[in-house]
């Protein structure tokens, strides 16, 4: 079909792809006519039977198709590629590209070659498709896709990724499907032409090629091979081989067919050992790491087959296993050993980790490891006589022998490991280090540009990633617009911010935290400074650590900090800070989950920094310190590590558990100051539900840090349990007054602590003086109230006044939470909720004006009317004048006769 014939003086821009075409490349021509609607399209045919046929009977309306005999090769002034870069995979066309001022633009998805065709403009990328690089450009531009077209660049996606399983399709490829699904594409339509069905030529076929397949090894990589003979050209041989590979679970296979004069050689992998692209670019085809194609004329069967296996032992680079990485004898050192001892060791033998285990006939495994970084460190805070099985790290990863560099890599780097145990049945046999595996990588003489630069990925999106959709999705649009504006400061003033912490932490568990931290990489008080002049905000700020607070009119607040980093001069003391960088800043932190960081640079805007796998602790729900060493720098972090355990139903790593076991057993504890430990103590109380981490602060033995004599019965579990029905039952009678219920459960503590032991806690910790009252004399003397309140039978409302009343709300709630009596909490809860907002209307001066005299009948007089009025004898005014009026004839009556006097002037109302 031929829409328009170019003239031969007019200047064309041609659009075509590799000879052999599948749906791939069909979509990235559709996507390109898109970005180049005048450009014709030169199709170069398939000999895919399913792609020839749907092209012919449907789509080909949509293309501005011109033949290849049709074009006047010297008028092409541009050529654009898609799906190909290389001279010998283009046919015919190869001819235009020695045209004088040729333009050259390339679209393409293929590991990068030395030999590939230069271009003017070049679009690459690492994706399952090169229709998935087309879709952004197309979206970028908002150039509108029909259902037609979008069903065609869908189909290319599905086909070249697999349908999403080929180990080379990565999170583009889903989102350019996503949105070619969203512009109408016909998932029907595709599947019924990614699916397809079997034949009987195709069966007998498959057949012969897994009767003739063969394993051979190729540098220690299993490699399968296997050749068919047809008279005639069989189209679908690619499918038949993806089947194949499928069927018989095969990581690498390469296929021969030789049908009429030619011999084609499909080939597919799914193992990085093995670069089927790279290949088969040696026998003239080519493709991508996972599926690639070539066409070998004028050569036998067996020629072909010699020409492959030559090229497989050429690009094939020997398995790195573990044997050959592995530094043996390990260099080993038992628990019992001290970090004096240590260091000894690791200075004797030069290596910077130490294996730690038991070697001894019929015992050779190990415990753990310790890195020179921690022994140094526990040999700064004087910790030279302790063992290393203390601070050891338990949580170790091993591999057998045989292990290749993948799974080398993902344990030491993915599990942030210094050392790798090679261990065959329960022996070690030696130890890999991060040096030895960093040797093995830069080894770049050894390792072809793909997978130098696939390594490079898989570090790099460990640690970077965007997420600025899931920012979009979870933050409310007025946090967005600040953190923009936040970003915008920094470049203005060439520094790097970044929203820090807890904000992003929450932010991956779906909680609500609007409490925003920002680092800058320079001067934070500069940085606050400066974005308070640009949009009217006050700025509070501390010189000494580099801080400061940005205050908005409505009062909300984003804490600044420069990057820091801090160490500590000895155990459990305040840190000294110096300026850094954000990785540094992010070091300092207490656990893995806390150090999250989302750059805000408009150009990075939305870039996750995760540079100790803090996202990989939250999917795994485990809380983690960042160094063995970290209870020792700042014992705090226990208290913390507990709070946010049960806070966000995580789990205590296992090393870390021993880690705060050896803070214990070392009574690091006491070189803190009470006013620290109170601190942590408050935040655990003022969490939601503090029972469970005031439980696991006694599975520690860590209540004993408050007081070495507090007293911890049985019934704790019970009386936080029932701390927490009273402070929830008081909130929801959303009674407009505030309490500060923490109180409730510190004195729920001290319940069964004395006068004595309550007074010593209180200065250890420094307790405020208003709180310090409340928590000794006033809990104390509590006690005769409810006490009488329990054991009357019968108890008047106005009785159960006079017990209660002048109490704050905090204690009142204590006396609830602490009887185990219903009717004491009954009466309790009637005080609460009515008695103590009884009162009456007659004051001093209609006492006055009723004749009578200052004095203590005053008192008694208005205490009576009180009293009446709480047991429900009087309920308006007139009653409370009548019943005094009564009062005072009662008391004149009783009075001799010549004591008598007249009602006053007053009298009545």
């Amino acid at each position: 079909m031929i829409n328009g014939s170019p003239t031969r003086t007019s200047p064309l821009t041609i659009i075509t792809s590799h000879v052999n075409a599948d749906f791939d490349a069909m979509a990235s021509m559709l996507a390109a006519q898109k970005l180049y609607p005048e450009a014709r399209v030169v199709f170069p045919g398939s000999q895919e039977r399913n792609l020839r046929n749907f092209f012919i009977q449907s789509m080909v309306y949509l293309f501005n198709i011109v033949e290849l005999n049709r074009i006047d090769f010297a008028a092409v002034s541009r050529l654009v590629l898609v799906d190909t870069r290389r001279r010998n995979r283009i046919g015919d066309l190869a001819r235009v590209l020695d045209n004088p001022d040729l333009e050259i633009h390339i679209y393409d998805h293929h590991p990068k070659n030395d030999d590939d065709i230069p271009a003017h403009k070049e679009f690459h990328m690492l994706t399952g498709a090169t229709v998935t690089i087309l879709s952004e450009i197309l979206q970028k531009k908002m150039i509108p896709v029909s259902p037609e077209e979008a069903t065609i660049m869908c189909l290319g996606i599905y086909e070249d990724t697999g349908s999403f399983s080929f180990p080379s399709t990565t999170e583009n490829d889903f989102k350019a499907a996503a949105f070619f699904l969203s512009k109408g594409a016909n998932l029907n339509v595709i599947s019924s032409m990614i699916t397809r069905e079997f034949n009987p030529e195709q069966i007998g076929l498959l057949n012969d090629m897994i009767q003739t397949a063969r394993h051979i090894t190729v540098n220690g990589v299993d490699i399968v091979l296997t050749s068919v003979v047809t008279d005639n050209y069989f189209p679908d041989f690619s499918f038949l081989v993806q089947k194949m590979a499928k069927m018989e679970n095969i990581d690498a296979i390469f296929a021969l067919g030789l049908m009429e004069n030619k011999v084609y050689v499909v080939a597919r992998s799914r193992t990085d050992d093995v670069d089927v692209g790279d290949i088969l670019d040696h026998l003239g085809g080519g493709g991508h790491p996972a599926a690639a194609a070539a066409t070998i004329k004028g050569k036998t069967i067996a020629q072909a087959e010699q020409m492959l296996l030559e090229a497989l032992h050429g690009k094939i680079n020997p398995r790195r296993l573990a044997r050959h990485l592995m530094s043996a004898p390990a260099i080993m050192a038992g628990p019992e050993t001290t970090c004096g001892e240590a260091r000894t060791l690791l200075n004797r033998y030069n290596i910077n980790a130490l294996l730690v285990g038991e070697r001894a006939p019929g015992n050779d495994g190990f415990s753990g490891y310790i890195t020179r970084q921690v022994i140094e460190k526990a040999l700064f805070h004087d910790l030279d006589g302790i063992s290393i099985g203390e601070y050891m790290s338990t949580e170790i990863s091993h591999v057998k022998p045989d292990a290749d560099i993948v799974e080398i890599q993902d344990k030491i780097i993915g599990n942030k490991q210094r050392i790798l145990p090679v261990t065959e049945h329960g022996k070690v046999l030696g130890v890999i280090t991060r040096t030895d595996l960093l040797n093995t990588l830069v080894q770049k003489s050894r390792l072809s540009s793909h997978e130098i630069s696939a390594m490079n990925d898989h570090f790099s999106s460990k640690r970077l990633r965007m997420v600025l959709n899931f920012m979009r999705e979870r933050l409310t649009d007025p946090i967005m617009q600040v953190l923009v504006q936040l970003g915008e400061v920094a470049d203005h003033l060439n520094f790097n911010a970044f929203v820090v912490g807890g904000f992003v932490r929450d932010m991956f568990l779906y909680r609500d935290n609007e409490d925003i931290d920002v680092v800058v990489e320079g001067n934070g008080i500069t940085f606050a400074k400066t974005f308070s002049r640009k949009y009217g905000t006050r700025t509070h700020t501390h010189q000494k650590f580099g801080t400061a607070v940005i205050i908005f009119p409505d009062g909300f607040k984003i804490d600044v900090a420069s990057a820091r980093m801090e160490y500590y001069q000895f155990p459990a003391s305040l840190p000294v800070v110096e300026m850094s960088s954000i990785k540094m800043d992010m070091f300092r932190r207490d656990f893995t989950i806390n150090t999250l960081a989302v750059q805000l640079n408009p150009n990075k805007f939305g870039r996750l920094i995760d540079f100790f796998s803090g996202q990989k602790d939250i999917k795994d729900k485990v809380l983690r310190v960042l160094h063995n060493l970290s209870f020792v720098e700042d014992p705090t972090r226990v208290f913390r590590a507990l709070r946010f355990e049960q806070r966000f139903g995580f789990t205590i790593g296992k090393l870390t558990s021993s880690l705060i076991d050896n803070a214990v057993k070392m009574e690091f504890f006491k070189r803190l100051s009470g006013k620290r430990v109170y601190t942590e103590l408050v935040l655990i109380l003022k969490e939601e539900n503090p029972a469970p981490t005031i439980m696991r602060l006694l599975d520690y033995d860590l209540l004993r840090v408050i007081h070495p004599r507090m007293k911890i019965e049985k019934d704790l579990k019970r009386l936080l349990d029932s701390a927490k029905k009273v402070v929830d039952w008081h909130d929801l009678l959303f009674i407009d007054e505030t309490y500060e219920r923490w109180t409730v459960y510190f004195m729920v503590l001290l319940r069964h602590c004395d006068l004595k032991t309550t007074h010593e806690i209180c200065s250890h910790l420094t307790v405020a003086p208003r709180h310090a009252k409340m928590f000794t004399e006033t809990r104390i003397g509590v006690g005769k109230q409810l006490m009488s309140l329990e054991r009357r039978k019968r108890i008047t409302h106005a009785e159960i006044f006079n017990l209660l009343k002048g109490f704050k709300t905090e204690v009142i709630l204590y006396m609830m939470a602490s009887t185990q009596s219903e009717s004491a909490k009954k009466r309790i809860s009637l005080y609460h909720t009515q008695l103590r907002n009884v009162t009456i209307t007659i004051t001093g001066k209609d006492l006055l004006a009723m004749g009578l005299k200052p004095g203590p009948l005053f008192s008694r007089t208005l205490q009576a009317v009180l009293d009446a009025k709480l047991n429900g004898q009087i309920k308006t005014r007139e009653d409370e004048f009548t019943f005094i009026g009564k009062q005072l004839k009662d008391t004149d009556a009783k009075r001799p006769a010549g004591n008598r006097k007249p009602p006053g002037p007053g009298n009545g109302r």
